[in-house]
């Protein structure tokens, strides 16, 4: 990555802030590691430690399949079982290490309407290799009619969420005490919905607030779209099986464009721009089925992540210790148990 390029490490360094209530313990649900992706360079251990190790007290990670080190042969079906050793590998590394943040979950991917029998094979297959630290699967939904504006276009295929083969392979997953992860975009917030009260026995935790795209066909609807995502976040927030991840909003792709400019984003300007989406999904969800997640190394073409959890933590000031304490540590550890 180019020299002050959006993401890069001399990029973010023009941003600095002192951390805020640094000894606070926290919790980060959704992060990602690899080798290299696209245009990007690795992001391993030690540029996860370098972020998580900035100035805010992060003691434990999961890492969230993002089709890292997959298996190059072998049966198709199992070759997703590769990044589950991939991550097992340097998550142990992150406990043997003592250098920083040790990676405690793993949340892996299958196609979830291959049938039980070879779910089931590869479900403990993904388990057998995350030694110990798998906690469920992400099977993403996300899917717009216009991919070619997306800087990350999603590849979940048409009626996903209502797909009978589908359901069954999300519920198969409540029944083996594992969860269910996803990631959409705002306009498929109603069949998330009709998925949630259809599989009520899993625990389906919703990623990045439902994605409210910016670009594209969506530039310059930004009120219109929160209004509807209101209403969306308040019908899903009344399926108790459902949990909620706070992040992820900094995206090329929600429309904020601070991926495109000289200077990163700050803390201010996060809260200032994005605060209505946490605090009416928090008012909705109740902080005990919300967690703050920073969706590194993703969100970070657009902000440093000192400053992403320094804005969480203005963010939450306004609630009780009880209720921070759950949206930065405990919501996490009891949903991934961790």
């Amino acid at each position: 990555m180019a020299d002050k390029e959006p993401g890069s490490q001399a990029w973010l360094n023009q941003v600095r802030e002192e951390p805020i209530d640094p000894e606070r313990p926290i919790i980060d649900p959704h992060h990602h590691l690899w080798l290299s992706r696209g245009d990007w360079g690795p992001y391993l251990l030690g540029q996860l430690w370098a972020d998580t190790g900035a100035g805010h007290n992060v003691r434990k990670t999961v890492f969230i399949e993002c089709r890292a080190g997959y298996r190059e042969d072998g049966p198709e079906h199992l070759r997703s079982v590769g990044e589950a050793a991939f991550v097992a590998g340097i998550a142990r590394a992150s406990r043997e290490g003592g250098g920083g943040a040790e990676i405690a979950g793993f949340v892996g991917h299958t196609d979830l309407r291959q049938g039980e029998a070879q779910l089931r094979e590869v479900l403990a297959a993904q388990s057998d290799a995350a030694q110990g630290l798998f906690r469920g699967i992400r099977h993403a939904g996300a899917r717009d009619p216009h991919p070619e504006a997306l800087a990350i276009p999603g590849r979940g295929s048409e009626g996903l969420y209502a797909d009978a083969e589908f359901r069954a392979g999300v519920a198969l997953l409540g029944r083996l005490g594992h969860t269910y992860d996803t990631w959409h975009y705002h306009h498929q917030n109603p069949d998330f919905a009709a998925l949630a009260r259809a599989v009520p026995g899993t625990t389906l935790v919703l990623d990045h607030f439902g994605t409210p795209l910016g670009v594209g066909g969506y530039a310059g609807q930004r009120d219109a779209i929160f209004s509807q995502w209101q209403r969306d976040i308040a019908e899903i927030a009344r399926c108790p099986n459902v949990v909620a991840k706070l992040g992820g909003l900094a995206m090329p792709d929600n429309g904020f464009g601070w991926d495109r400019r000289a200077l990163p984003a700050n803390s201010d300007e996060l809260v200032e721009a994005q605060g209505r989406y946490y605090r009416h999904t928090i008012e909705c969800f109740g902080p005990q089925r919300c967690m703050f997640e920073s969706n590194f190394p993703v969100d970070r073409r657009s902000l440093p992540y000192v400053s992403y959890w320094n804005a969480m933590k203005k963010i939450a000031k306004g609630y009780s210790e009880g209720e921070q304490q759950a949206m930065f540590w405990g919501t996490a550890a009891r949903v991934y148990r961790v």
